[in-house]
């Protein structure tokens, strides 16, 4: 079997309400904008990442693994947040998705959903498996991603800034996804 180099950072993502851009070192004072608000980050493991020097961490490690985005509002180009895929295993034909933050006016309504559809379409095409690591304080996170179909598989922690803190895992296989 041929080892197929995947672009895990595309271009020209996008649906009726967002564009995914790919994140670029350029990017960072306009998504400090969004990513200053505490509110952001209340239910997060990471509750300082409002902080410009540790959203500064959070900001290069996405720049630097190349597959993160900026979430873009198509109606008005508005920079709403980010996401990005990462632990990539192409042994278990999966990914993960996630990092993603919103700005508080896009949370309850579309704007996640439409952002995550994109991004599971576009791993579809590549693996069978889609993981999310959610923190365990992160209620809003859980319930929205239950919303899209994803099922929980248990605990787990995860990793940040040499940090340990409690995750939850869930799943998305390709056989069940419902692009909806």
């Amino acid at each position: 079997m041929t080892d197929i180099k995947i672009n895990w950072q595309p271009e020209n993502l996008e649906n009726e309400l967002v564009e995914i851009v790919p994140l670029r070192e350029s990017d960072y004072n306009k998504l400090y904008d969004v990513a200053s608000d505490p509110l952001i980050w209340e239910q997060h493991p990471a509750k300082d990442r409002y902080k410009k020097e540790i959203f500064q961490l959070f900001f290069d490690g996405a720049v630097l693994g190349k597959t993160a985005f900026l979430i873009v509002e198509k109606k008005t180009g508005n920079i709403i947040g980010s996401t990005r895929y990462y632990d990539y295993m192409p042994d278990n034909s999966s990914i993960a998705i996630g990092y993603t933050f919103l700005a508080k006016d896009y949370w309850g309504g579309q704007f996640n959903k439409s952002t995550k559809k994109i991004l599971l379409e576009y791993a579809f095409k590549f693996v069978d498996k889609v993981y999310f690591h959610i923190g365990t304080t992160n209620i809003r996170s859980q319930l929205a991603i239950k919303k899209i179909g994803a099922k929980k598989l248990g605990e787990m922690n995860f990793e940040n800034n040499g940090q340990q803190l409690p995750h939850y895992e869930y799943l998305i296989e390709k056989e069940n996804w419902d692009t909806q």
